[in-house]
């Protein structure tokens, strides 16, 4: 429709130019635009710091970012949720800004200022116009090394935390892939949620906020991203004047060292049979790719392979995987969804099982461990060719926009050190065969441990053993 819109357009301005007249039939020779090469720069400062961009010199707007090398995983069980207790706190007033002249500041100059953590990395990062990224940095170094951290706003945002942590727990998905972790890596500062358990969220003090501030918002653990209408030069000067005082390295505590662990995959499995819930809500997974693992674009071919599933979708019979199929056909389940969540040092592979036919469970769950099992001997060319197309698709969709590629910068150098270009991905998935997969399939998957996690009506889920020893039928 945009493009029609685009063409009508055109032609109407050609009209008006033209005073009525017909244009010329003949066209002209065509010749060959060339724009600069769109490439990741990188500059790491004196004390550590990391910044990286990717500029574009035809935009308008940019996004800055700080991406930090912690989150949940950095905390102890005493002390889960004070990383995300911070992200509460970061726009509620520094030495230097309140809360209101903060958000004046930002309404101002129309940017959009933003913040989240996850279990690796806590961000912070703002959109604005090209002009006013000087501001936005400025902002951004303020609330990271100078926020008040004030008693009233700490006791206000524990309530706001709390409210939050009960609205997470009505989301029956976000509760099934928390348990998904706690079973997996059980006992292990990987298991624990993001927001903490409530207890933790009632009883954070300031001392222990600051003391999280102090051993991991250090420069050799963080990233200053930018991306769009901003010069690499302009950013590395700016981050030169606004964060050359951060602190070079982390210290060595008990919590750091152990975020730093491989964690242990545990096959196990966590169940909480609530009859009130009317579906059947499963997530199983064996242990998946790292951000870089040699194994790790070659999980996303085969998790793209399996495939997703929604009975309410139009286009619910022709899905294009195997398993959709045989889901829609014999009408198992309402929704499945495959996935392969990484991080720094491991990862899940799996797939999420959401059905009312509560008498099918062990069927639905019984066809896609069978589906793992024939990922080990037998895929096609044309799937894997299917599978290769839609990961390139959604990989570069997803970089639509400053801040989407900002996200994109920084999240891969905190995580591995180094950006792979959109070109470079797609090569690399452009290489992958189905002996890749098989050979995927066949190391990671074939008669490996699963954890499951399993909420609502599930009296139809078979027992650990039953489930485990699907992992490696023979056809």
């Amino acid at each position: 429709m945009a493009s029609r819109r685009l063409a009508l357009n055109l032609a109407q301005g050609l009209r008006g130019r033209a005073g009525g007249l017909s244009l010329p039939t003949r066209r002209g020779l065509a010749t060959p635009h060339s724009s600069p090469a769109i490439k990741t720069e990188t500059t790491t400062l004196k004390n550590g710091l990391t910044v990286a961009t990717q500029y574009s010199p035809y935009a308008q707007t940019s996004t800055v970012g700080v991406w930090i090398d912690a989150g949940s995983r950095a905390e102890t069980a005493e002390t889960n949720g004070t990383a995300h207790f911070l992200e509460h706190l970061a726009f509620k007033g520094t030495s230097k800004r309140t809360q209101h002249q903060l958000e004046l500041e930002i309404e101002n100059m129309g940017g959009h200022l933003n913040a989240y953590t996850s279990r690796e990395n806590t961000v912070y990062f703002a959109k604005a116009l090209n002009e006013d990224v000087p501001q936005c940095v400025d902002i951004l170094q303020d609330i990271l090394q100078n926020s008040k951290l004030e008693e009233s706003a700490i006791e206000r945002e524990r309530d706001v935390i709390l409210r939050e942590s009960e609205e997470v727990e009505k989301q029956v998905e976000e509760v099934v892939f928390d348990h998904l972790h706690a079973t997996a890596y059980q006992g292990q500062s990987l298991g624990r949620t993001i927001l903490g358990p409530r207890e933790n969220i009632r009883d954070i003090t300031r001392t222990e906020l600051a003391n999280y501030v102090k051993n991991n918002y250090t420069a050799d653990r963080m990233v200053l991203a930018g991306a769009g209408g901003i010069p690499h030069q302009q950013l590395v000067e700016m981050a030169d004047r606004y964060f050359s005082k951060l602190p070079s390295k982390s210290p060595e505590t008990s919590a750091y060292a152990l975020s730093k662990k491989k964690p242990d995959f545990i096959g196990s499995d966590v169940r909480i049979r609530d009859d009130t819930i009317p579906t059947a809500n499963i997530a199983i997974a064996v242990e998946g790719a790292s951000w870089s693992d040699p194994d790790y674009f070659t999980a996303l071919v085969a998790q793209a392979i399996v495939g997703n599933y929604d009975k309410a979708l139009g286009n619910a019979p022709h899905q294009g995987s195997k398993l959709s199929g045989i889901v829609h056909k014999n009408d198992l389940a309402n929704s499945y969804m495959s996935f392969s969540t990484s991080y720094s040092d491991t990862g899940l592979w799996g797939i999420y099982l959401v059905t009312d036919k509560l008498g099918s469970v062990d069927d639905l769950v019984h066809f896609a461990l069978r589906e793992w099992s024939r990922l080990s001997s037998n895929v096609s060319e044309a799937e894997v060719e299917r599978a290769k197309a839609q990961l390139k698709a959604s990989i570069l969709l997803a970089l639509d926009g400053t801040t989407a590629v900002a996200e994109d910068i920084g999240r891969q150098i905190v995580n591995t050190g180094r950006r792979m270009s959109p070109g470079e991905i797609e090569r690399v998935i452009d290489n992958i065969t189905e002996k890749d997969v098989m050979e995927f399939a066949n190391r990671r998957l074939w008669d490996q441990d699963i954890a499951i996690s399993a909420v609502g009506s599930i009296e139809g889920l078979f027992d650990y053993a039953r489930v485990r020893a699907d992992m490696s039928r023979n056809f």
